[in-house]
């Protein structure tokens, strides 16, 4: 009896909300419940989506921000599961490897740390050497084949230690990508003080460019 009556003053209260709903957030929350009706038609003891019916929730969860509201059939976590996992699929699909450029030949690669390790010389000597006989690389193919330098024999002069003894002079500024519903991505452009560690200036675009970072550097 108390169970009933309990579920009785929560229809009633969910009802009550529904009357300060504009029509047009009325309108979706009829169309979400009405799309997981149809869900709950199919026979089964579990209720099964199809693809149609993530990729409903994952519009809806992208477009209507109340969505989480009016969803019954499943957990919103599993809504966000299926946006990264589409996401995930669709750049992979997308990221295929094509033929490439072949490798360089075995021998070229061990010249290329020969003349790393037993003369001393860095990218662009190496690049020189090479193409006297006749073997012509780019500085990033023959960057990637060097020997890493060892950087513990100063460290006062390392990377960190600068920055670390400069970071009340220093703004760092980078990008990172937001997707959207439809696997497209929004770059978001920042500028970060490093002393305070606080944000300086931030917006965003579609297809940011060397002109665009530049104006945003003038309303910095």
């Amino acid at each position: 009896m108390l169970r009933a009556l309990l579920s009785l003053v929560t229809s009633m209260a969910l009802s009550a909300i529904a009357l300060f709903r504009t029509r047009e957030n009325q309108a979706i929350v009829e169309l979400a419940l009405r799309q997981q009706l149809a869900v709950y038609v199919h026979r089964h003891p579990r209720p099964r989506l199809s693809p149609l019916d993530r990729a409903f929730w994952v519009a809806l969860s992208q477009f209507w921000p109340h969505w989480r509201s009016a969803l019954v059939v499943v957990r919103p976590g599993s809504v966000i599961r299926w946006h990264r996992k589409a996401f995930r699929g669709y750049w992979r699909w997308i990221s295929k490897p094509g033929p490439g450029r072949p490798p360089i030949p075995a021998e070229t690669r061990t010249l290329t740390v020969r003349m790393a390790t037993e003369n001393g010389w860095r990218t662009r000597k190496i690049q020189a050497e090479l193409s006297k006989l006749g073997i012509h690389l780019g500085l990033t193919t023959i960057s990637r084949y060097l020997p890493k330098v060892d950087a513990s024999g100063n460290p006062h002069q390392r990377w960190m230690t600068f920055l670390r003894n400069h970071r009340d002079l220093i703004a760092a500024m980078d990008f990172f990508v937001v997707p959207t519903v439809r696997f497209t991505l929004l770059y978001l452009w920042f500028v970060l003080d490093h002393g305070r560690r606080r944000v300086l200036h931030f917006n965003v675009t579609h297809h940011p460019s060397a002109r665009w970072v530049i104006q945003q550097l003038r309303e910095t």
